[in-house]
């Protein structure tokens, strides 16, 4: 058996407390002050940014979709 004390034991596990209401409410706060939050600027830049890829992403998905669509119509016999 090890010595090492870096995975306790069952036993050796104390019983968890809940953390009450308030000090939920503090730790929070407390980590909501360590974001950096982004500028209007880089907000605006990065809306755009998703924007336009899911607009091309839209529009590559179209295109496969009526393309195979069309491939599969033309291979089994389908009216156009």
């Amino acid at each position: 058996m090890t010595d090492s004390k870096a995975v306790p034991t069952p036993r050796e596990r104390k019983k968890d407390e809940r953390t009450t209401l308030p000090v939920f409410y503090r730790q929070v706060v407390a980590e909501l002050r360590k974001v950096v939050w982004p500028t209007q600027q880089q907000l605006t830049t990065y809306f755009l940014v998703v924007l336009v890829f899911v607009v091309v992403l839209m529009a590559i998905t179209s295109a496969l979709d009526l393309g195979l669509g069309k491939l599969a119509f033309w291979v089994f016999g389908g009216r156009d």
